[in-house]
């Protein structure tokens, strides 16, 4: 508990070396709670800020964690090509309201290898006309990768943008054979 009665949430980190670059992966009791991409010592410090702010409590260093442990090996099995599927238990406390139900549709019905366009993504929770409001979404995603933003692209085939930026998104979607492999 913390000085005002209240329980602060437990929160532990590591960064994980990818073919994306150093990916920092937060967790709580309740699950994996936040990725970033480009976890640079300033990103993660900001990053760190962010979720201290937000859950309480000064985030722990931890890659040995319980908690981290199996969100971790999934990574490493994901992008080593041997996982198409996540299956981790996921804190959602960091995104509500209708961004929180874009990401669960997205979670769960949008395959590995497939992708959906924003307005459809939209109409798919109730909102057709909402492409916006869903690209908003998904610039919000505290769990990108595990729950896979880079799989929402643009109607007329465009690749849409990405918070970790337009080459992270090309590798993942090729990754996922999506997208031919970068030539260069």
């Amino acid at each position: 508990m913390d000085s005002h009665g209240q329980d602060e949430q437990q929160v532990v980190w590591a960064v994980v070396s990818t073919d994306i670059g150093p990916l920092m992966l937060a967790a709580t009791r309740e699950g994996l709670v936040n990725v970033v991409f480009h976890a640079t010592d300033a990103v993660r410090d900001r990053a760190l800020e962010r979720l201290a702010a937000r859950l309480g409590g000064t985030p722990a260093e931890d890659p040995d964690s319980p908690l981290l442990a199996e969100a971790i090996h999934q990574l490493r099995a994901y992008f080593a090509g041997e996982r198409h599927d996540f299956d981790l238990p996921l804190d959602w406390s960091l995104i509500s309201g209708f961004n929180r139900q874009v990401l669960r549709e997205l979670a769960t019905g949008v395959p590995y290898g497939s992708v959906v366009g924003y307005g459809d993504l939209a109409g798919r929770v109730g909102q057709p006309g909402g492409a916006q409001a869903v690209g908003a979404a998904m610039g919000a995603n505290p769990l990108p990768v595990v729950v896979p933003c880079h799989r929402v692209v643009e109607s007329d085939g465009g690749i849409g943008g990405f918070g970790g930026g337009l080459e992270t998104k090309r590798k993942l979607l090729a990754l996922e054979g999506v997208l031919p492999e970068p030539l260069f």
